[in-house]
This record gives C-alpha cells, sequence and structure tokens, in this order.
C-alpha cells in the first residue's frame, strides 16, 4: 500500500484522534471478560525466588492442596512476580521452564553418596549427609592448612577445599556464608554469577 506524504499524517491524526475520546470519557461500555472455571482461582500463592542464576528473578508460585486438611499440595503453575523489583514479572527461558524443572523425574530430591570404588549412588540422611561434609573437611583442612608461608609470613590459608555458593540468596545469608568460608581460611569462593 502506497501513502503520501499528506495521507500518512490524515491516518495519524485520525488514529490519534480516535485514541484520545475514549481518555476524553467517550468510551464505549467496559468489556469484562466471563470466567467460569479460572485455573488458578482455588489456588495457593507464594512468592519466591528463581533458582536458576544470580540474577533473583521473582517468581508466584500456586499449589492446589490443603495440608490443613490433609490434602497433598502440588505445584501446578509458575509464573514472573509482577511486583518484584529485578524483573518485574518477565522469565528468560530457563525461568519460564522451572515447572517441568520441579516435577523432572530425575530431580534430584535427597542427598546421595558414591563410595569409593562404587559404581551406585546410595541415598543417605540428610543428618548423615552434613556429618560427612564437615568430617571430610576438618580432615582436609588439618592436613592442608598454610599458617605460615616458608619465609615466616603469617598467611592462615587453606587452598585445597573450595566454596560455591548461591548467588541468588539475600545480602545477610551471602555475608555470613563469606565471612565463615573466608574464616575457615579458603581462597576459592565464588558463586554462579561468575559461571
Amino acid at each position: 500500500m502506497q501513502l503520501s506524504r499528506r495521507q500518512f499524517f490524515k491516518v495519524c491524526a485520525a488514529g490519534v484522534s480516535g485514541s484520545s475520546m475514549a481518555v476524553l470519557g467517550f468510551s464505549p461500555t467496559a468489556a469484562v471478560a466471563e470466567t467460569r472455571h479460572f485455573k488458578l482461582a482455588r489456588t495457593t500463592e507464594v512468592r519466591n525466588t528463581c533458582p536458576y542464576c544470580s540474577v533473583g528473578c521473582g517468581i508466584i508460585l500456586y499449589s492446589l492442596g490443603d495440608r490443613a486438611k490433609n490434602a497433598h499440595a502440588e505445584l501446578i503453575h509458575i509464573e514472573g512476580d509482577p511486583d518484584h523489583p529485578v524483573n518485574r514479572g518477565t522469565l528468560c527461558p530457563k525461568g519460564a521452564g522451572l515447572l517441568d524443572f520441579v516435577k523432572s523425574k530425575n530431580r534430584l530430591k535427597f542427598p546421595e553418596v558414591r563410595e569409593a570404588g562404587s559404581d551406585q549412588w546410595k541415598r543417605i540422611s540428610w543428618d548423615e549427609a552434613f556429618t560427612r561434609i564437615a568430617k571430610l573437611m576438618k580432615a582436609d583442612r588439618d592436613a592442608n592448612f598454610v599458617a605460615k608461608t616458608a619465609d615466616g609470613l603469617t598467611v592462615n590459608r587453606w587452598l585445597t577445599t573450595g566454596f560455591l555458593a548461591a548467588s541468588a540468596s539475600s545480602n545477610e545469608s551471602g555475608y555470613l556464608t563469606h565471612k565463615v568460608v573466608r574464616s575457615l581460611g579458603m581462597l576459592a569462593f565464588d558463586n554462579q554469577a561468575r559461571v
């Protein structure tokens, strides 16, 4: 379609005047959408943070089920939080696919360990996992902690173990994590913001 310059301005003026009429109160009656069975009407809404990267986007989780009535709650929908200051309701493709991540058959829900020489993973309790990690860290720190260099300079460092922290956590938990890791002498400390 070919428009001359004059015709283009006429079309633009008509569009602006038509949209201005609605602003001035000359709009038709409000259209109301009828919702009979909206899928989120009976759900419980919970706000959270996306677990994928360091951006920390806000998400809203919707679940069906009532724990007070012994009904198992099941997550049925995840969307971006429009009130969150980071993402304002938008999600990246990974965040938009969070429901598949939560409902995946391959999702690890409990701690597992593979002993030396074994090709099988075995499930252990959370207490066993924390105890095992603490014992292994203590043994490694005792064996490899460097208090002073050969020149007698105090360094207090532990170079054989590193720590990968969650970058989507709050400032307070990040501060505490940093203080604990540095007080142990670890120098290899990073989070997903750098990955």
